[in-house]
């Protein structure tokens, strides 16, 4: 089955030229001019990945992120023409997995939509790995402490997982850029501090002061599981 795509922007334009080249890329795509339709065809269709812009009439894209990060892990791609630091910022930290900021080629906005959705895929349906109180369950796409399963989006899943399989090893910002948002370092790091940090909120009894991952200034992260 094609991976279903829903693009919510109100640019016909581009609305029409993103379309023309996710159908000719074999998927399926849902579309929306507005963010509370967007909104709504997101929650009823359950697409597989939503390309959302963040200056939208009704509702506006980070208002879309935070209400649909209530009930959904979809993951969420937003398309900004905000040079503002704080707005990307502001957009990562409601869960958006991603942002592309206009404009940008055709190529970038492809394969970044590419790499979303592999890493979105199940690697090994029946492994599951455990380090202290957590247990990563592969087959569920999703992490259990002490049996009660928490709220990780895809990207949050997988960047522990990689974490894990490298744990003790110090990984740089560009590397865990390169190997799980799956493209070549394009400077922006902030985007893994970001996630990091959200990442830490989930899993650490003190993300203050984190036990489990830990930050070696200067270079990028590192999983203990002492």
């Amino acid at each position: 089955m094609p991976a279903k795509i829903l693009l919510v922007e109100d640019e016909p334009a581009l609305v029409e030229t993103i379309t023309y080249n996710l159908r000719r890329e074999g998927y399926e795509v849902l579309s929306a001019t507005d963010g509370a339709d967007g909104l709504r065809v997101a929650q009823s269709a359950s697409p597989d990945l939503v390309v959302l812009d963040l200056m939208l009439p009704t509702l506006d894209g980070l208002d879309v992120c935070r209400q649909l990060r209530r009930s959904s892990n979809v993951p969420i791609l937003l398309l900004t023409a905000r040079k503002s630091e704080a707005d990307k910022v502001l957009g990562l930290e409601l869960g958006a997995d991603d942002y592309v900021t206009k404009p940008f080629s055709m190529r970038e906005l492809l394969a970044r939509i590419k790499a979303m959705l592999r890493r979105n895929q199940v690697i090994n349906p029946d492994s599951r790995t455990s380090f202290g109180p957590f247990v990563l369950d592969d087959a569920r796409h999703e992490i259990r402490k002490q049996d009660l399963p928490l709220a990780l989006t895809p990207l949050e899943y997988n960047l522990l997982r990689f974490l894990l399989q490298h744990h003790g090893s110090t990984l740089s910002r560009e590397m865990l850029l390169e190997q799980v948002w799956g493209y070549d370092y394009a400077g922006d790091t902030r985007t893994v501090d970001v996630h990091v940090r959200s990442l830490r909120e989930k899993i650490e009894a003190d993300p203050a002061a984190p036990h489990y991952l830990l930050t070696v200034r200067g270079i990028g992260y590192r999983l203990d599981l002492d």
